[in-house]
């Protein structure tokens, strides 16, 4: 069969997984050409868990790990298999290409196909971690999923993505037809808000680092790591000042109690590193983040200082969590890796830009092929090296 992408609603439904296969071999290989430049430090992870494994900084945040620094990686994602016939999701794919690359390099692997919110999956690393006779040094959290239900109580939970306080209004991009539509977005309740904070904030890391510590499977000088986005002040009614931004203050406000947590315990650390804004399978479909993305890329390309995730999280290892010394933080205690991102420089061009940017002008004003290359990659199309014109023979393997 030949597989084409099905794109609804600025949602790609299925994957290539020849695609998504050779865009893991893509980040592998930058790793290693950076592992060729730079000179490793003794203090480097060596068993590492990644929550979140399958698709974007954690799946960059494995082969970074992996494939740099020779690391052990167990990793727990959710993720649809594919059969003979009917496409699985592109982590599906992403984890068996890292499996596999792993497996020729010699490199320890462990994957996990379950909900990584679920106390079963935490029961499944730990006893994993106590088999193997190993304790994990380093924590990788990167879950991003819509919905979690609580282990405690059972109850299930949906986030929102909606304005606090006042109604938002704002434009987007069909990926199909670049054709400009108007969203209008009525503020959340508190429901909404509290709901949205129980998934994506940062109760269900904290559960995953006590379980791991009091089961003792956690090093000493274990660090730990959730990510998190802060983004422009155009973005800010609608992500960092609405639901998700509570839930990503959470987050942030959970890093200072598992730190000290950390400290006290295992004499480790815990951390949220503030990333790069990038095409994700949700960026896509956020009002006004398709037209700064497109128009922020256009601007860091230019300049030189445009990263993707594999870039991002190489330079969160070799350049924050493991240089030999402290880990370097901003005031309020965060990792900055959107340092470039928020470049004033960079930040007063694109604002100006926006106001500019129309149907007609769009790809002359911003970077929208770029936009659009980078969603089809995540979903393992328009790679390069990839014939799309070959009959895939089934939709269950490599």
């Amino acid at each position: 069969m030949i597989i084409k992408p099905l794109v609804r609603s600025n949602m790609c439904l299925n994957a290539h997984p020849f695609g998504c296969a050779k865009d893991v071999e893509r980040q592998i290989n930058y790793i290693l050409s950076k592992k060729k430049q730079k000179k490793i430090s003794e203090q480097k992870p060596k068993i590492v868990v990644v929550l979140g494994c399958s698709t974007g900084y954690g799946l960059a945040s494995r082969i970074a790990a992996a494939f740099e620094y020779d690391a052990t990686t167990i990793g727990v994602s959710f993720e649809r298999p594919g059969t003979e016939t009917k496409s699985g999701t592109p982590g599906w794919y992403n984890n068996m290409a890292f499996d596999k690359a792993a497996k020729e390099k010699g490199l320890k692997s462990i994957t996990f196909n379950m909900d990584a919110f679920s106390d079963e999956a935490r029961v499944q690393v730990i006893k994993q971690l106590q088999e193997m006779g190993v304790q994990a040094d380093l924590i990788i959290y990167s879950l991003a999923s819509p919905v979690r239900t609580d282990p405690e109580t059972g109850v299930f939970y949906r986030s929102v993505l909606k304005p606090i306080g006042e109604n938002f209004s704002g434009n987007t991009i069909d990926i199909i037809s670049s054709k400009f539509s108007a969203i209008h977005v009525e503020p959340a309740n508190q429901e909404e808000i509290d709901n949205t904070v129980k998934v994506m904030g940062g109760e269900d890391w904290e559960r995953w680092i006590t379980q791991m510590q009091k089961a003792n499977v956690l090093a000493s000088g274990c660090k730990t790591v959730a990510y998190s986005y802060i983004g422009p002040s155009l973005s800010h009614a609608i992500y960092r000042d609405g639901t998700i931004g509570e839930a990503k203050k959470h987050l942030e406000k959970t890093a200072k109690h598992l730190n000290s947590f950390m400290k006290e315990n295992v004499a480790g650390e815990a951390y949220v590193s503030i990333n790069k804004g990038l095409v994700t399978r949700s960026s896509a479909v956020i009002p006004i983040m398709p037209f700064y993305i497109s128009i922020l890329y256009k601007v860091m390309k230019r300049n030189g200082s445009h990263e993707g995730c594999i870039e991002q999280c190489e330079r969160l290892f070799s350049d924050r969590l493991y240089t030999g010394g402290s880990v370097p933080v901003d005031e309020n205690g965060l990792i900055r890796l959107d340092e470039f991102e928020m470049d004033p420089e960079v930040q007063k061009e694109v604002a100006e830009t926006i106001l500019k940017i129309s149907e007609e002008n769009l790809n002359e004003m911003s970077d929208f092929k770029g936009f659009l290359h980078d969603f089809y990659i995540i979903h393992g199309f328009d790679v390069e090296g990839v014939d799309y014109s070959a009959e895939v023979d089934r939709l269950d393997q490599l």
